[in-house]
């Protein structure tokens, strides 16, 4: 009976200890609640979400019998380019290309109308300087887009000419539908059915929570066990004896209640402050939180057990944040990887905690709820790969 008291009163004592010497450390504390807000204020203000129109050029030889006045090519290009000159010398808005007072030119094709009416294709050039490959493919989109403006130029002409000809020879019907229209036969219009359309700030957010949840989790516990094994400590406990299980449950109730109190924080902060929705299930929400420390705080027992020093142990952390910040959907959607990325990608805890927290907070529901029992098989796998390896290791102590 007394070997049963023993237990939960030394994992009191594990907890105990690890909160005490957490709060013992009021800065660091502050810095992890504060210090992301800070961060995401400056973005949300530095950041507009709103690229600026690219400085574009239309070289527009004098025999393609198109429009040779800036107003009508920026007309065409809509908003996302920014007609500044339009002029038959392609050499020199080559040359502004190359020297960055350009971001895009554009060659009209000579006599783009006679060779439609010949049952040709043209071809409209579109030179870019980039090596940012996401910039070279974002300009090209724009440049096609000014392109198909270009066709329903020339096919609103022909079929005006057309329609002309038509009505001189007894037609008077030909002329019912519009040239536009006929150039042009449909418009999109986008009509957002989301539950919420959140700004940069709010929808980054739950990324961001997600993201600091499992660096303070694989952080603070990989120190605090890699700690305890370089200093003997682990060694008392085997004398004591305290048990490899007793250990681990041990650090994760005591982190695992650090992390659940910085998330409530911070999510009140998020909600309250930033005006972030919050329109699903509490509950689920909770068990997101839940799962995705102890999927954390598994990974970071993993590092602390491989580990052999602190700086071994801060190294391996950084790495796994880095890994997150690039492969977790935080930056590019993971679809945008090849399939055997994808798969190291949701390796990773904050790749599910990201998308759950932004369905759940943002949409009100889920319908990746497969990710719940991801998180759950990463804490499972890694804690139970960290009891046998530190098992192992206090056995040859």
């Amino acid at each position: 009976m007394r070997a049963l008291l023993a237990i939960p009163l030394r994992l009191l004592a594990f907890v105990g200890k690890e909160l005490v010497e957490t709060v013992r450390r009021p800065g660091a504390i502050i810095s992890l609640v504060l210090g992301p807000f800070l961060i995401m204020a400056v973005f949300g203000l530095g950041y507009s979400g709103v690229r600026r129109p690219l400085e574009t050029i239309v070289v527009n030889p004098a025999t393609s019998q198109l429009p040779s006045d800036v107003a009508s090519y920026q007309e065409l290009a809509g908003g996302g380019l920014h007609v500044a000159e339009v002029t038959q010398d392609r050499a020199a808005a080559q040359a502004k290309l190359a020297s960055g007072q350009a971001d895009v030119v554009i060659v009209v094709p000579d006599d783009a109308e006679a060779t439609f009416r010949a049952g040709q294709q043209s071809t409209i050039e579109v030179l870019v300087d980039e090596v940012d490959p996401v910039e070279e493919s974002y300009a090209g989109f724009l440049a096609s887009l000014l392109s198909s403006a270009v066709n329903r130029e020339i096919i609103a002409r022909v079929a005006e000419e057309g329609q002309g000809y038509a009505v001189a020879a007894g037609e008077p019907g030909a002329a019912a539908i519009p040239p536009d229209v006929v150039a042009a036969p449909t418009t999109a219009e986008v009509v957002n059915i989301a539950p919420s359309q959140p700004g940069v700030i709010p929808y980054f957010a739950p990324a961001v929570l997600a993201l600091i949840l499992q660096h303070l989790a694989v952080t603070l516990v990989a120190l605090s066990l890699v700690r305890e094994r370089t200093s003997g400590v682990i060694e008392l406990f085997r004398i004591a004896p305290v048990s490899t299980t007793e250990v681990l449950i041990g650090k994760v109730l005591a982190f695992g209640l650090l992390g659940s109190g910085i998330a409530a924080l911070s999510l009140a902060l998020l909600v309250g402050v930033l005006g972030v929705p919050f329109l699903g299930p509490p509950a689920w929400i909770v068990a997101t939180i839940a799962l995705l420390l102890l999927a954390s705080l598994g990974l970071g027992l993993l590092i602390a057990v491989v580990s052999d020093s602190e700086r071994q142990a801060v190294q391996l952390s950084l790495l796994v944040l880095l890994a997150s910040v690039f492969f977790s959907g935080f930056v590019l959607a993971i679809s945008e990887f090849s399939e055997p990325v994808r798969i190291l990608a949701y390796m990773l805890p904050v790749t599910h905690g990201i998308q759950l927290l932004q369905d759940l907070l943002l949409r009100g529901s889920t319908n990746a709820t497969w990710q719940f029992l991801a998180l759950g098989l990463i804490a499972l796998v890694t804690l139970v790969v960290s009891w046998a390896l530190l098992r192992r290791s206090m056995t040859r102590a």
